[in-house]
């Protein structure tokens, strides 16, 4: 009897692991379903006609292309918390141009909705926040006024007055939206380094060799003071640098493939799309 109760325990963890395993495996099961049955369902009208009165961007899309983003901000609506802040209304219009610009980024990349985080916080327009840094033994805070932030293992923060400008503008090179969630998709790679996941270890060394050396060039245009299509602030870090050239790539392609064809070609791979395609498109 000792024998078999010794047995038991011994075991126990290894049930409880194979019996999480099973569940997890089962879950995960369960939601890539639940995402198949959301896709495959139509756009309703009402979220149909914000997209083609509030985002030309979408309008300049190949039909495929529309279907499948379309697609996925059923599942990403699903998914995500979108709360206003400072008494905003969250309405359709609101959900679904967060939704919309921050799908396009993963249009036809392999992954998972941005995992690691569910809220996303909407203020009516920029938002004072504070932030704090360390020098010797002083603590020193200070506030800025924002459009958007991307917390680390945490929500989202943007100002709607932005996300709106963002949407309806898709050619001026500034969008918070696909800012804040390339930041997203950067963490995924464990940290925000403007590295994000991409599929070959080959595609790991051109994406390093290409970007530190544009990196590099962008910092000391910053410093000479010397316009680019790159707007000065991705010369700011690695990870400005990843989302700030995602606004770019997206809304300047062919500025960007023509003054940086190694960096848009990266970021075609990326992103596995080429917005030169949609740039010329005739509105539908």
């Amino acid at each position: 009897m000792r024998q078999i109760l010794i047995y038991f325990f011994l075991s126990l963890p290894i049930l409880v692991m194979m019996t999480w395993l099973y569940l997890d495996k089962r879950s995960i099961k369960l939601r890539e379903l639940k995402r198949i049955q959301l896709r495959s369902q139509p756009l309703a009208p009402e979220y149909l006609h914000i997209l083609q009165t509030e985002f030309p961007l979408y309008l300049r899309l190949p039909n495929e292309l529309q279907c499948k983003l379309a697609g996925h901000i059923q599942v990403f609506l699903d998914e995500k918390d979108i709360i206003g802040r400072n008494d905003l209304d969250i309405n359709d219009k609101i959900r679904v141009l967060i939704a919309a610009q921050a799908c396009l980024l993963i249009l036809n990349r392999p992954g998972n909705y941005y995992p690691g985080f569910r809220s996303i916080l909407v203020y009516p327009n920029t938002y004072v926040a504070s932030s704090t840094r360390t020098e010797g033994m002083l603590r020193i805070t200070s506030k800025s006024t924002r459009a958007g932030e991307s917390w680390h293992r945490g929500p989202v923060i943007l100002a709607w007055d932005h996300v709106l400008q963002g949407a309806r503008d898709s050619r001026d090179g500034h969008n918070v939206v696909m800012h804040e969630f390339a930041h997203k998709l950067d963490e995924e790679n464990a940290a925000m380094d403007g590295l994000p996941l991409l599929p070959t270890l080959e595609q790991y060394q051109q994406w390093s060799q290409v970007l530190n050396a544009e990196f590099i060039v962008q910092q000391q245009k910053l410093a000479d003071g010397v316009d680019d299509v790159i707007y000065s602030y991705g010369a700011t870090s690695p990870a400005e640098f990843f989302a700030v050239v995602t606004e770019t790539f997206f809304e300047k392609p062919h500025q960007l493939e023509h003054r940086h064809p190694q960096l848009y070609e990266q970021f075609k791979q990326c992103y596995l799309l080429d917005p030169k395609q949609w740039s010329n498109a005739k509105l539908q």
